[in-house]
């Protein structure tokens, strides 16, 4: 590790065997008297760490909120205590908690993204809250979260960081507090293996070293049991419907009923301030087929998909949409081209206007498209949401109401409803209980199998991969390195970098 050892100063704890956070009988009402959390209890003392488990939508997110005294707006703490640092959290006046959250505490949420100023550099956001300003501290930070600064990533925005970048960019910016507590959602999703095992050390590390309270909400077991220390498992208190698994249709099958490329890029070139980010990538994707995207965090996975829905201009190359040329940019596209191709990005917090209900979100490309008749756009909306595992009530919640599981499959509805031919999915399953994961990826292939929709996967869980893509292509660096069909690549890795991928999937999947 990178970590400096008396670069925290001596916390002011609480006394030896006293918990740091402390919580009791906590029970979380929403107004519709949903209960969010019931009778939810923990302790997590200075030095170890906590993981918080459960199915999408159990009260993980809400649990961590509730450490900081900031519960989802127009809930209500009908039962319980939670107690931080010797503090009654929900006794303490504003300005009390506002010096709590900005000395003791750090919240790293599960989409890091959406809460770094766009505007900003790099090095500015990590110096904003930190307690050493100086470059030195700051460059000690990025590398301490795995983004060593090599004189240009310092200089970069968000908007040019993968999704795995600005994740470590936020955790850079709470370490820079030098907390006593670190709450952390979902911390290692997005993240390839390696990195995933990286971050887990040093949240590990810096629990031990520095006598720091961590609680984490976790999907993955493997992180669970390699790094908590105890473990909170929360239930379910309204079960999504799940789909009945569908079949996977077989490459062979996708490939007799079409040979023609969906989706073909060629010698696309894409540059941040000077500096390549993509060098002369190509994909193709057979209509009907399923592609992998697979590569280390800030690979150009993300880079390459957002060029290619126009969200992202290239400097030089090509894209075509079932033979015919597109746009670099969103602007020279048609709305049919825009609906034909969808992307569903990693962070949906991001992507979802917080003004716009969950009915009003999946119902606009409908409405845009002209997918349905006016009248029909409510019940269409709710079918979808049932698809997605929702039920239909959620359509009249906000973004800020859901989980961040919850969220994530309301962004696939949305996507679906403008009924896609080519649907590029960013890591759509990491923020996923494992159950609802498969679910999700159930119901995509069952896309495929009625309508031919062609999916674009982009994932570090190679064994998803694996089973679910015809081809894949593996990124490294911002240039294509290998690709093929999924079975001969995984079988017969020809290229190092891959060979370091499935290594490191092997090496996870046995701990």
């Amino acid at each position: 590790m990178s970590h400096t050892p008396d670069r925290y100063a001596k916390p002011e704890n609480p006394p030896s065997g006293t918990p740091a956070v402390q919580i009791t009988g906590l029970t979380v009402t929403a107004p519709d008297g949903r209960l969010l959390l019931r009778d939810a209890s923990l302790a997590a003392h200075p030095g170890r760490l906590v993981a918080l488990t459960g199915p999408s939508g159990a009260g993980k997110t809400t649990l961590l909120r509730a450490l900081t005294g900031l519960l989802p707006p127009g809930t209500t703490r009908t039962a319980g205590h939670v107690d931080v640092l010797g503090h009654d959290v929900f006794a303490l006046s504003d300005s009390q908690l506002r010096v709590l959250r900005g000395t003791r505490l750090a919240y790293v949420g599960q989409d890091p993204g959406s809460g770094l100023n766009p505007r900003m550099r790099v090095r500015s956001l990590v110096r904003e809250l930190a307690a050493d300003r100086s470059a030195e501290a700051v460059a000690a930070l990025l590398t301490e979260v795995r983004l060593p600064d090599d004189g240009r990533l310092a200089a970069r925005r968000p908007g040019a960081l993968s999704g795995g970048q600005q994740r470590r960019v936020a955790l850079a910016r709470a370490l820079a507090r030098r907390p006593d507590i670190l709450l952390l959602d979902e911390p290692t999703a997005g993240l390839h293996p390696e990195l995933r095992d990286e971050i887990g050390q040093l949240l590990r590390h810096l629990a031990r070293e520095h006598h720091l309270a961590v609680v984490f909400a976790c999907h993955d077991p493997a992180v669970v049991e390699q790094f908590a220390d105890e473990v909170v498992q929360l239930g379910v208190h309204l079960p999504p419907p799940m789909r009945t698994p569908a079949s996977r249709p077989s490459a062979a099958l996708t490939a007799e009923g079409s040979s023609a490329p969906a989706l073909e890029v060629r010698d696309l070139h894409v540059s941040f301030r000077g500096t390549p980010a993509l060098t002369g990538v190509g994909l193709t994707v057979t209509a009907g087929s399923a592609a992998g995207i697979v590569g280390v965090s800030g690979s150009g996975k993300t880079t390459l998909v957002r060029t290619v829905v126009g969200l992202q201009r290239s400097t030089s190359g090509t894209i075509q949409l079932s033979g015919t040329p597109l746009s670099t940019g969103l602007r020279g596209r048609t709305r049919t081209q825009r609906r034909r191709l969808q992307l569903v990005t990693q962070n949906p917090l991001g992507a979802l206007n917080p003004s716009h209900t969950v009915g009003a979100a999946v119902g606009r490309p409908l409405r845009l498209h002209r997918r349905c008749a006016a009248r029909e756009v409510g019940e269409r909306v709710a079918d979808l949401l049932e698809q997605v595992g929702l039920p239909p009530a959620l359509a009249a919640r906000y973004p800020h109401e859901l989980s961040g599981g919850q969220r994530q499959r309301v962004a696939i509805a949305r996507a679906l409803a403008a009924e896609p031919e080519v649907l590029i999915c960013d890591e759509i399953t990491s923020a996923l209980d494992p159950d609802t994961g498969h679910a999700i990826m159930d119901l995509l292939a069952d896309l495929r199998e009625r309508r031919g929709t062609t999916l674009v996967l982009i994932s570090h869980d190679l064994p998803l991969i694996a089973d679910r893509t015809d081809t894949v292509t593996v990124l490294e660096a911002g240039r294509v390195v290998e690709s093929g069909p999924t079975v001969d690549v995984f079988t017969d890795p020809r290229h190092a970098a891959t060979q370091a991928l499935l290594g490191r999937s092997a090496s996870a999947a046995r701990t």
